[in-house]
């Protein structure tokens, strides 16, 4: 694996522990693809008359002797063989989040429960440097399109963010209650949803700022489309927002019937941007067409499709959609569900394909570029691979020794990095050094 220039790294990190991979592991196919990045569509310099929102942070250190609590939701043990190359350890709590540097897929940032986030090198797990100053739990971590920058976010709604090679804080904000954060594809512009309901859109470093105003209820996902001009925001109560990012309106809104009965959980969107995929602690999954804003398709899958309609506001006890997304070359699209169930829909004809079943729930689940296999990591601690046309389990990594919270997969899906509820984050190595 390619290696970062060892300066600025930090001399007193503790030795970090190196685990041999298991070469009995089955080979994925990789197909490499033209991965030419489309025109720069520069988003930053078509925002005109924004109102500019300037507020001074007070930089606040973390505080000492913070006391570890007993975890929740640990399934069973889950002691035994690690197939991990790399381990990070420097945090003391569960990990919530990793995000890759998109340029070179070199370096992680993992953000965690003891108000840390770190960035450290892939190759060896060496940090490069601490985004210090959070005072909640770092939910939020990502790498701007050209990797020069890297954004933090707490539960508290405190953003910050980072010149990577000068390891140097450039900007803040302290927005309402943080639910999720995501930069735009193509331009220095970050976006964010909060409890409150609004949607915000920041240039960095200079701080200019949009807010799209949502319903009276929190934001709780979002997705910038490909095209780099709109948004799709899902909400509390149901409803989906897709936003012009320039003039600042909602050019669709999703509500009743057309939205969820519960609130959203994750959206998606396809390469062109043409679809946009929806989940639900409603156990829906529902396809939009990003043109007209109407829904074309509603998936569910058949274990829970007897199971009674929920009335309005009501969430499913026992299961609901934790994230999904579409198959980049077959139209194929991957929901996966809370009762561990892996759903492959055929977008064509609108049916059920296949059914994987997991042992525990399902948390986050990844396509690999240019094939038909779909990645997911799950409460059980272990990462999946599967092959979308047949439905068959390719092979799977273990190492954690509690559930997985987030993973990300390079861009040549030679290599898969978690993070879990164990306080640690973890490199496997998909392929082997010869292919």
């Amino acid at each position: 694996m390619e290696s970062e220039s060892d300066s600025g790294a930090a001399a007193d990190t503790p030795p970090l522990e190196t685990l041999s991979f298991h070469g009995d592991e089955e080979i994925i196919e990789v197909v490499e693809l033209d991965s030419g990045p489309p025109d720069p569509d520069d988003l930053a310099q078509e925002m005109e008359d924004v109102d500019f929102e300037e507020e001074e942070e007070e930089e606040e250190g973390n505080e000492e002797g913070w006391v570890l609590e007993p975890q929740e939701g640990v399934v069973g043990s889950m002691e035994g063989p690690d197939d991990s190359e790399v381990t990070f350890a420097l945090h003391s709590a569960s990990v919530f989040c990793v995000s890759l540097d998109p340029k070179t897929n070199t370096l992680a940032v993992t953000g965690g429960e003891d108000d840390k986030a770190f960035v450290w090198r892939l190759s060896d797990g060496e940090l490069l440097f601490e985004c210090a100053g959070h005072k909640d739990s770092v939910t939020c971590a990502g790498f701007s399109h050209d990797s020069t920058l890297v954004a933090t976010g707490d539960m508290s709604g405190l953003l910050k963010v980072w010149q990577v090679d000068t390891k140097e804080e450039i900007w803040s904000f302290e927005a309402g209650d943080l639910e999720w954060m995501e930069w735009h594809p193509r331009a220095p512009v970050l976006l964010a949803g909060t409890a409150d309901g609004n949607t915000w859109m920041w240039k960095i470093p200079n701080g200019d700022c949009k807010t799209f105003q949502g319903p009276n209820c929190p934001a709780t996902c979002g997705r910038v489309l490909p095209d780099g001009k709109r948004a799709v925001v899902g909400y509390e109560d149901g409803t989906i927002r897709i936003w012009d990012l320039k003039q600042g309106n909602p050019i669709h809104v999703l509500k009743g019937t057309e939205g969820h009965q519960g609130p959203l959980t994750c959206v998606a969107t396809n390469q062109d941007g043409s679809l946009i995929l929806t989940g639900s602690v409603d156990c829906q999954a529902k396809l939009v067409s990003a043109t007209t804003g109407k829904v074309v398709g509603v998936f569910r899958p058949e274990t829970v499709a007897s199971q009674p309609s929920l009335g309005e506001g009501e969430e499913s006890e026992s299961n609901s959609v934790e994230s999904l997304g579409f198959c980049s070359v077959m139209p194929l699209a991957a929901v996966g569900y809370l009762d561990g169930t892996l759903a492959i829909y055929d977008l064509s004809t609108q049916t059920l394909r296949h059914q994987c079943q997991h042992q525990s729930g399902i948390v986050q689940l990844l396509w690999e570029a240019g094939t038909a296999v779909v990645y997911t990591c799950s409460l059980d601690g272990i990462v999946r691979l599967w092959d979308a046309r047949t439905g068959r389990l390719l092979t799977d990594y273990r190492g954690h020794t509690a559930e997985i919270l987030d993973f990300a997969l390079s861009k040549d899906a030679s290599l898969v990095v978690t993070t879990s509820g164990d306080h640690k984050a973890k490199v496997f190595c998909v392929q082997r050094p010869d292919r």
